[in-house]
């Protein structure tokens, strides 16, 4: 059954189904609102089990029209049948099929799970729990079954798409069919089904062993063009995984469909993936050099998810980490070997701190493999996906480069066609002690390694010790060291290491403190800690301004530099936020200087321009944080840091620009560059470069950039900019989404009646997750607005979440995930928004926001 609110989920009670369902055919008869759906399934009873055991199916709100045993009639006294479950008394000892027909309404499918119609399209999502909307079914990972799927009632031309190869397409009684075989066993939260009017942009790919694959993305009509990079990126994901991880494709046809309403990113079902059309569609007229990589990084991310999370899938929920977190490694790696290693680097450990380590310190926190839940759709979180790949990075750190290669080939070749759990992934790699490793996934919580550093007598001591989270143990902990020198970064050789094991320039830190010593300097070295962001923790060490400013000038790892420049940016932060004089000086000159290396790469250049982030500023100061504050804070620094380096700020703007449609990686680069000084240099005062680009840009990336500078600065130009750029675009939904998330963030003291006005805009719509993400969603992004001290901000979001809970849960939900943490903040503001809380949980429609609003709360389903 769904899981009700309350119900809550043991991985400890985790049971094989009594029955096996080794073959599924099902027939789909579309109609918008009662399309019948007939699903045979062969069910065979497990070895060493009774004959006569129970066979219990979830349903989710079904109507069932007919139930035939072998084809048979199942009588009222032989099955107990729900909206929600079927329960067959007493079924036979040898193998037999149970057919089952139910009518379903696609167009009243607001939850956007199950079978649905976005803009007249047929669309299917059934990750997690999905499936049993559309039939009753054991509707779990762990039940692989073969499916051939029957569609009819298409119209005269329309795409009709299931999983595998097509069998067979024509045409009856006027109306088009498609039969569909997916020859390899699946769970049902993979099974997809695609109808409707679509037009395609179509590859071929042949692989190592000789296989041509058809490849097909389907999309509105006339909107192909578009859809062309999204081709692209998957041909290069298609080579990259046979070269990187020995991966070929298996089926025929690789098909991608984008869909307007999706509650996801896109979702891996297999050989039919369905998108969110954000993650399809790009054209620089219209996408910004985000967008491209976007493309690039989901489409890669879904299309590995062929070995990692089809092929071989999760046996439970609780494994959800096992195909998520390690798909998320495999696309961020394919994305550092197209793209810039280092940048993509900085962008994911940004990503994780800002949300994962968020997640990880406040009333959601989990671990990446939780010990239960309440509610599945809940656990698709920062905490599965981004800690969840960095624990896989902290393991091929452990085991080196080809004890993973060697691991994940193992990992293939022994749990191919199988649902498999941690354990069976961990026991693939050669690890000293996986007991210990394990915790990686068993605890919640960021550890934390501790710093202290002696100079004497020419010797220099580092000891560092692991202060692990609230609750938790000793993990293994990769620490990648260098000392840095005379302007020269040094390696180990030579070092004396006591209390941890130390390989090449990696010490694994364990439960002991580890001292590192190295003699014969004239002047204290300076430590490269973490090289890489080698394990996802905390680092306390004293604030030393000489070290940072060092290490952003004469380190060579690209991710010690830009952190060493986030300290400093922090520090000047902090000090605003106290009250001090903000004092930039060194600062700006060390960037100053930074920045126009020519030699470094344009797009890490730009990530030194950025300061930290106000949630950044958040988490940091800690506690009774004052959300105004915090945005004078940000601010004030932001202005003086921008003047104080209006000179090189200038003169990277100066440099010539990469044509306009040029998306390659060098040119984003470029361009990041350029806009990154250019928005500095607005908060400076220095606006009409900004303007004038605003007006004249030649494509999305810099027209954006130009007005969202314009807007971040408050600039008098910005409201005239908004509006030309609103009725340019107003018909393009994608980038209307881009003009609601710039007003929401905007910090001008007017973004709470704003957002409120715009919610009446005839173009915005609850039923759009996309909309809804892009200003309500943003708006909560909005520090100052959203904790106003009123709680209005609180109240205006989650008057949404009320409203949305009675019709898409999910998106509900997630929103309200903005409160995580609510607890950091002054008296007023944590009465507000707990107050806010207890009226969202006390009207709780659905089992996916009472559980956020309980978490959020600090309560239990009982309490």
């Amino acid at each position: 059954m769904r899981t009700d609110t309350g119900q809550t989920v043991r991985l400890a009670d985790y049971r094989r189904t009594p029955y096996a369902a080794p073959t599924v055919e099902m027939s789909v008869d579309l109609d918008p609102t009662a399309t019948r759906v007939s699903t045979t399934t062969t069910f065979r009873l497990r070895p060493g089990l009774a004959a006569g055991t129970p066979l219990a199916l979830a349903g989710d709100g079904l109507a069932l029209e007919r139930l035939l045993l072998n084809g048979e009639v199942v009588g009222d006294n032989e099955a107990t049948v729900t909206p929600d479950q079927i329960v067959l008394h007493n079924p036979p000892a040898e193998p037999f099929t149970l057919t089952v027909d139910t009518i379903v309404d696609p167009d009243h499918n607001t939850e956007l799970m199950g079978l649905y119609r976005s803009n007249g399209i047929y669309c299917t999502q059934c990750e997690a729990e999905g499936f049993r909307r559309i039939t009753y079914a054991y509707d779990r990972p762990d039940v692989l079954s073969r499916y051939r799927v029957r569609i009819d009632g298409g119209e005269p031309g329309a795409v009709l798409l299931s999983n595998g190869n097509l069998v067979e397409e024509g045409v009856r009684d006027g109306k088009s069919f498609a039969v569909w075989d997916d020859p390899f066993p699946k769970p049902s939260y993979l099974f997809a089904l695609v109808a409707g009017r679509l037009g395609a942009v179509r590859g071929t790919h042949v692989t190592p062993s000789g296989k041509r694959v058809a490849l097909g993305i389907y999309v509105e009509p006339g909107k192909e063009a578009r859809a062309e990079y999204a081709l692209d990126s998957l041909i290069r994901s298609m080579v990259w995984d046979e070269q990187r991880f020995g991966r070929e494709y298996d089926l025929d046809v690789f098909n991608i469909v984008a869909v307007s309403d999706f509650n996801m990113g896109a979702m891996e079902n297999k050989g039919l993936n369905v998108f969110n059309d954000r993650y399809v569609l790009a054209d620089p007229r219209l996408a910004t050099d985000g967008d491209y990589a976007g493309v690039e990084t989901v489409i890669a991310h879904e299309y590995f998810h062929n070995w990692t999370g089809n092929r071989i899938t999760c046996r439970d929920w609780f494994q959800l980490c096992l195909k998520e977190g390690l798909t998320v490694y495999r696309d961020q790696e394919f994305t550092s070997d197209e793209r810039s290693r280092g940048v993509k680097r900085i962008e994911d450990v940004r990503r994780l701190r800002q949300a994962q380590f968020r997640e990880d310190a406040g009333p959601l926190r989990h671990p990446v493999r939780p010990g239960q839940y309440d509610e599945i759709s809940n656990l698709y979180t920062a905490t599965v996906y981004e800690k969840g790949a960095e624990v896989i990075r902290v393991l091929q750190t452990l085991v080196g480069d080809d004890g993973f290669s060697a691991g994940m080939d193992t990992y293939f070749s022994r749990y191919d066609g199988h649902a498999a759990t941690i354990e069976d992934f961990l026991g693939c790699f050669d690890l000293p002690d996986q007991s210990a490793f394990m915790r990686w996934y068993e605890e919640p919580g960021t550890p934390t390694v501790a710093v202290d550093e002696r100079f004497e007598d020419g010797a220099y001591t580092l000891t560092l010790r692991q202060k692990p989270a609230a609750g938790a143990s000793p993990k293994p902990v990769p620490v990648r060291l260098a000392l840095v020198a005379g302007g020269k970064v040094l390696g180990l050789e030579g070092a004396e290491v006591t209390g941890a094991p130390l390989s090449g320039d990696v010490l694994v830190l364990g439960e002991e403190p580890a001292t590192l010593t190295r003699s014969g300097f004239a002047t204290p070295p300076r430590a490269s800690i973490l090289r890489g962001f080698s394990a996802p923790v905390h680092l306390e060490q004293a604030d030393d301004e000489a070290r940072d400013l060092e290490l952003l000038g004469g380190d060579n790892d690209s991710f010690n530099v830009w952190d060493a420049a986030q300290r400093l940016g922090l520090s000047a932060l902090k000090s605003a936020y106290a009250g001090a004089p903000a004092s930039i000086d060194a600062l700006a000159q060390a960037l100053s200087q930074a920045v126009a290396k020519p030699e470094l790469e344009a797009a890490f250049r730009a990530t030194l321009l950025v300061l930290p982030t106000r949630a950044t500023l958040v988490e940091t100061i800690g506690s009774d944080v004052d959300a105004e504050r915090i945005e004078a804070s940000s601010r004030t620094t932001a202005v003086a840091l921008g003047a104080a380096m209006r000179p090189v700020l200038l003169e990277l703007m100066d440099h010539r620009a990469p044509a306009a449609d040029d998306v390659s990686a060098r040119a984003a680069g470029l361009r990041a560059l350029r806009n990154a000084a250019m928005t500095l240099a607005a908060m400076g005062g220095e606006t009409a470069p900004a303007v004038a680009q605003a007006a004249n840009a030649g494509n999305m990336t810099d027209r954006l950039a130009a007005i969202s500078a314009l807007t971040a600065s408050n600039a008098a130009e910005a409201d005239a900019a908004l509006a030309a750029f609103h009725d340019a675009f107003e018909s393009e939904p994608l980038v209307l989404d881009k003009y609601f998330i710039l007003q929401a963030l905007r910090a001008d003291g007017n973004a709470i009646d704003r957002v409120s006005e715009l919610m009446r805009h005839p173009k915005f719509s609850l039923s759009n997750p996309n909309r809804v993400r892009s200003l309500v969603g943003a708006f909560t992004q909005n520090v100052a607005a959203f904790h106003a001290p009123s709680g209005s901000g609180y109240r205006l979001v989650a008057g949404v979440v009320r409203e949305l809970d009675g019709r898409n849960p999910q998106v509900a939900a997630r929103l309200l995930t903005a409160f995580g943490d609510h607890r950091r903040y002054d008296a007023p503001r944590r009465a507000a928004s707990s107050a806010v809380l207890g009226e969202v949980a006390a009207a709780a429609k659905s089992s996916d926001v009472a559980d956020i609003a309980r978490r959020l709360l600090g309560t239990t389903a009982n309490s």
